[in-house]
């Protein structure tokens, strides 16, 4: 049989410890999947939508230690479906490839059937668009691919790939994976660090995405760092898992909208340092700490892109280097005694998380309060689980009462995407085996994505779904009354929704149900004993308990 570019491109996929790879079915790619028959190590991951196949792809780029997460779309329409997962990857750094099926090449130019120029349509959503014109580039182009979208600021990269070249006979050996360069700090770098971490009363550090391609022992190590310098610790956000909350010197979650106690008494910080963080208008606090483009206090930033580091802030000292060598670094040093001042900024940071971590909430007489559900999660998720959660205000009780631990994985659009949590959710039980996989999602969300249970039941793995449904956009509710007080606003946010435990069940799925609060342990339980099917428990939460923080200042319609 003659070899083609389908499988010259399955090889090379291989080459790249490529083993698992999220599409809808198309017909322009597949002389692709014609091919990966052959490579029984590559599983074929049929999705229900683009978006959600996206999403799968974009939660595995953030599983593998650094390595790419791989979609594989048709033209036109299923690439348009994924850009969602492509601009929540590019905005989270995040390593993905996606594979799009493309018109043929004699066609090009001629508006041929869903002929789009995915240079133009996906240069802002992606590191680089790239090509196959002749059969010798395409093994040269996935090693390109995976290259660009591990390397400095990982991000999506797009790889489009005619209709007719599968099927040429393909020229060329495969080309092998690039070793990925490793910037590393320079030893004045870290004798500048060193000093002014010895020299401030008051640092606070926070720690975000690059830390969390750093595996198992890059979080071990920053455990070791916190407590030989007597460093606060605050994970950003959507990255919680990568300080143990309760750890003495966790510093508190930096994510959207910090409390104001909270944020009140980091503001009297006279050091940040930025480790592994990027930095974006949620976690500054709209830009307001640090403030930009000028920051109130010495701002240090570690990130492995010297392109990325003082592009909004001026950055006192810039460190363009892998965040786990700086770590190894500073472990290395002396630490110095922390004095009195330090251990009770440490301390006072620390009470302050605690008291908002304590579990307290008001029982709420429209529903469930939110917050009774996610703090019971504690005697339920396993210390190994992945956890996953789509975007809006269901999510800060979340944030808010449960103490994520280093060993936890944690999933979710740090852009805010809604209907990530769910086909991330299926992406994690796939990834690891064995360990249970719990998305949290509003009613808003589950019905843009929540199709892919049905990906879940037919690849054999049970997600555990917690519904918060308060039959509202609550977040949308949220900001309405800020800016607008007193306005209604019901008939822009309020949604009718069906039965959810039906709906579940009709998937093949388990449905179960918590209408009153004495119900969420023995429901939690139930759930969490059922181990092969998926699992939607629905909360009928409510919507007058606006957020973890916050309640709703309008009276519900009649």
């Amino acid at each position: 049989m003659t070899r083609t570019v389908g499988h010259i491109l399955a090889e090379s996929l291989a080459a790249h410890d490529v083993d698992l790879i999220y599409c809808v079915p198309g017909e322009s790619y597949l002389g692709l999947t014609d091919a990966l028959t052959e490579f029984p190590q590559i599983r074929l991951v049929v999705c229900r939508h683009e978006g959600g196949a996206g999403f799968m792809a974009a939660a595995d780029g953030r599983m593998r230690d650094g390595r790419a997460g791989v979609a594989l779309v048709s033209r036109g329409p299923g690439v348009t479906n994924a850009m969602i997962s492509l601009h929540t990857a590019y905005h989270d750094a995040t390593p993905m490839v996606i594979l799009i099926g493309h018109v043929e090449r004699k066609d090009v130019g001629r508006l041929a059937l869903q002929e789009q120029n995915y240079s133009r349509l996906l240069s802002d959503v992606t590191k680089a668009v790239f090509e196959v014109i002749q059969p010798i580039q395409a093994s040269e182009v996935i090693a390109r691919a995976f290259h660009l979208a591990q390397s400095g600021t990982p991000g999506p990269v797009a790889v489009i790939l005619p209709e007719d070249i599968f099927d040429e006979p393909a020229e060329g050996p495969v080309v092998a994976p690039r070793t990925l360069p490793r910037p590393g700090p320079r030893a004045e770098d870290l004798d500048r660090l060193a000093e002014m971490i010895a020299n401030a009363e008051r640092p606070l550090v926070l720690v975000g995405g690059a830390m969390a391609a750093c595996g198992e022992q890059g979080l071990a190590d920053l455990k070791r760092l916190a407590e030989a310098w007597s460093l606060p610790i605050s994970p950003t956000h959507r990255r919680p898992h990568l300080f143990d909350a309760e750890h003495p010197n966790y510093g508190g979650y930096m994510g959207i909208r910090v409390p104001k106690p909270l944020l009140d008494e980091m503001k009297k910080a006279d050091l940040m340092i930025c480790l592994g963080e990027r930095l974006s208008d949620s976690i500054s606090q709209s830009y307001t700490f640090p403030a930009a483009p000028d920051p109130q206090l010495p701002l240090v930033q570690v990130w492995p892109d010297a392109n990325e580091i003082g592009r909004v802030w001026r950055v006192d000292l810039p460190i363009a280097a892998d965040p786990h060598a700086v770590i190894r670094g500073l472990l290395a040093r002396n630490a110095p005694e922390a004095s009195d001042g330090r251990k009770r900024w440490v301390k006072g940071l620390n009470t302050i998380h605690r008291g908002l971590l304590a579990p307290e909430w008001d029982a709420m007489p429209d529903g469930v309060n939110f917050a009774a559900v996610c703090a019971a999660m504690v005697r339920h998720i396993p210390a190994d689980a992945a956890v996953t959660s789509d975007a809006g205000n269901f999510s800060s009780f979340l944030h808010r009462y449960f103490p994520f631990k280093q060993t936890h994985m944690f999933l979710a659009s740090n852009v805010g995407a809604m209907g990530a949590a769910v086909p991330m959710a299926v992406a994690a039980a796939l990834r690891r085996p064995g360990k249970r996989a719990v998305a949290f999602v509003g009613d808003g969300g589950i019905l843009m994505t929540g199709n892919e249970i049905a990906t879940a039941m037919r690849e054999g793995v049970a997600p555990v779904i917690i519904l918060s449904d308060n039959a509202g956009y609550g977040t949308i509710g949220m900001h309405h009354e800020g800016r607008y007080p007193g306005r209604p606003y019901d008939q822009a946010t309020r949604l009718v929704n069906p039965d959810f435990v039906a709906w579940a069940q009709a998937f093949g799925a388990a449905g179960l149900s918590i209408t009153a609060e004495d119900q969420v342990e023995a429901v939690l339980a139930q759930a969490f004993a059922i181990t092969d099917r998926p699992v939607v428990v629905h909360v009928k939460s409510s919507a007058l308990q606006a957020s973890a923080w916050k309640k709703r200042t309008m009276p519900l319609p009649a």
